[in-house]
């Protein structure tokens, strides 16, 4: 049996700034357990600390150059990226709760927002005697100039839906103008 090869921290560190893969397995087999209970204990979740402590490990391999034993131990630089990495995806998650939870409602008052008063006559007038969902979507596609894939992005709505609900709103446009 072949013996396992042991590094002090120096000689890790080196072998890692020599792009040396079986020292990176051994960074890995050695710190991976610690460096993901970090990520644990501010994730709570088990399957993004995977993708979390994997995202680290690519860090810790491109930054190695970055490590500066004079500051501090190994370990502590990697517990800081990994802490650090935690932190920003926990941020991350919580932006895309908060933008999840805005809903239409939010936008039909940039509708009614965007109308102005002293443009009483014509196209504006018309849309704003529309229901809610379709006044939004006309005003953010045409007024605006979103696409209707940034439509239906912000409104967390199928894309489906947001060409069949504009074609509704231009099809009781032309009625109206008719």
């Amino acid at each position: 049996m072949k013996g396992v090869h042991t590094y002090s921290e120096q000689e890790l560190v080196e072998a890692l700034k020599q792009r040396d893969g079986k020292a990176f397995g051994y960074l890995y087999d050695h710190y991976s357990a610690a460096l993901n209970g970090v990520i644990m204990d501010i994730l709570q979740d088990e399957e993004s600390s995977i993708d979390v402590l994997q995202e680290v490990f690519i860090k810790i391999w491109k930054q190695i150059e970055q490590y500066d034993p004079v500051r501090g131990r190994l370990f502590t630089w990697m517990f800081n990226i990994a802490r650090n990495a935690a932190i920003d995806a926990t941020r991350k998650k919580e932006w895309q709760n908060q933008k999840r939870s805005s809903s239409v409602n939010d936008y039909t008052s940039l509708a009614d927002r965007a109308f102005n008063p002293a443009e009483d006559t014509g196209l504006r007038k018309i849309v704003q005697s529309l229901k809610a969902e379709h006044k939004v979507l006309i005003e953010l596609s045409y007024f605006q100039g979103y696409t209707q894939e940034e439509i239906a992005e912000m409104l967390k709505l199928p894309l489906g839906t947001v060409k069949t609900r504009l074609r509704a709103a231009i099809l009781q446009l032309k009625k109206q103008m008719s």
